[in-house]
């Protein structure tokens, strides 16, 4: 799994923290970071939580492009 940088990126333009999305979604700031590195796989509930969060779809964040490349 990668990281995800497309969330990293979308929280750092909302200035919020990883705290901030943990506390908005109902999970850790572990979890959130483990997210972001890439060393934890997500619900599809906690996926479109942190999407509503953000302002974002699925699509946006969690949508990997051309993975076999």
């Amino acid at each position: 799994m990668s990281k995800n940088l497309k969330m990293k990126s979308a929280r750092a333009a909302k200035d919020m923290s990883q705290k901030d999305i943990a506390d908005a979604t109902g999970v850790t700031r572990q979890t959130i970071n483990a997210i972001e590195n890439g060393d934890y796989n997500p619900s599809i509930n906690l996926c479109i939580a942190i999407c509503k969060v953000l302002g974002k779809t699925l699509n946006d964040l969690f949508w990997e492009d051309d993975v076999n490349e």
